[in-house]
Parts: C-alpha cells; sequence; structure tokens
C-alpha cells in the first residue's frame, strides 16, 4: 500500500463510460491527470459505496466528481462540501452503483470514516443512455470544473 502525503489531494471520477453523460466523472479525471498536477492523486471509479470509502482511506482532502440527474438543466455544476451539508440522494437516483455515492458519504459519515475534507462536484446530466458520446453542454461544464479543481489546487498549496 502506498503511504499518502497529508498534502495531496484525491481526484476520485466516477462514472460509467458506456452509458453517455454518466461517464462525465471520468473525462475530468482523465482531464486532470493529463495535468500531472504533483498534489493531485487522480483515480477513477464506478461509485460503488464500499469501493468508494476504500479509494479515499488514508486522505485528508477529497474531490469526487461524477454526474448527477436533479431535473435542472444540463450542464448544471453543483459543488456539495460533504463535511458540512448533506449530499442530496436525489442526484444520483439514476445511479447504476449498488448503492450511490450520496448513500456512500453518508454512511463513511456514520461511520466516522469521512474524509476531513470532501467536495462533489456534480454535473448534470442530459442523456444516460447506452453510448460513448458525451453530451455539448456536460462537456463543457466539465472543463470549468477541471479549472475551478486547478485553482482551488494552486490556491491550496500556495
Amino acid at each position: 500500500m502506498i503511504m499518502n502525503d497529508h498534502k495531496k489531494i484525491l481526484l476520485i471520477g466516477i462514472g460509467n463510460e458506456f452509458r453517455s453523460d454518466d461517464g462525465i466523472g471520468l473525462v475530468i479525471a482523465r482531464q486532470l491527470q493529463n495535468k500531472q498536477i504533483s498534489s493531485i492523486v487522480v483515480k477513477e471509479a464506478s461509485g460503488e459505496g464500499a469501493a468508494l470509502m476504500e479509494a479515499w482511506k488514508g486522505f485528508k482532502n477529497v474531490i469526487i466528481a461524477d454526474a448527477v440527474s436533479s431535473g435542472a438543466k444540463p450542464g448544471t455544476i453543483f459543488v456539495v462540501d460533504a463535511g458540512n451539508e448533506l449530499v442530496p440522494a436525489k442526484f444520483f437516483h439514476y445511479s447504476t452503483h449498488a448503492f450511490s455515492v450520496a448513500e456512500a458519504i453518508e454512511l463513511a459519515r456514520e461511520m466516522k470514516l469521512l474524509p476531513p475534507r470532501l467536495l462533489v462536484y456534480g454535473i448534470e446530466g442530459a442523456n444516460f443512455s447506452a453510448g460513448t458520446t458525451i453530451s455539448h453542454g456536460v462537456q463543457d461544464s466539465a472543463h470549468q470544473v477541471v479549472e475551478q479543481i486547478v485553482n482551488k489546487v494552486t490556491v491550496v498549496s500556495r
């Protein structure tokens, strides 16, 4: 097991790249991985709750990026500070995960396994059907999320 530097930020991109917009968390993870920012560790995940809790083990600062389906306009970006507020369960009702990201976070909170700092970026999807194409507005929002994360990391590491 690799020991994690307490100053490193873990970005977990969640999704299924074969369900159109559901793959947007993976797109964000890959874009950040390509930037090779030394203070960010990037992982990809399906969003299964137990695996998610295992993935963030040892990290104090975690960012999750995933598609959401809340009924908002496609491409809408949501940011939830999960350390201070509940993640709306309705965001992930379209999930194929055994239990949703919101449920995993709340279970981890109850079990005292939540990282001290956990931000969830959700991008409202438009199309969750079979396919590999990300909707245009959702793709644009992914670029915005990547830039927001890069800016946050740059400010924190100064």
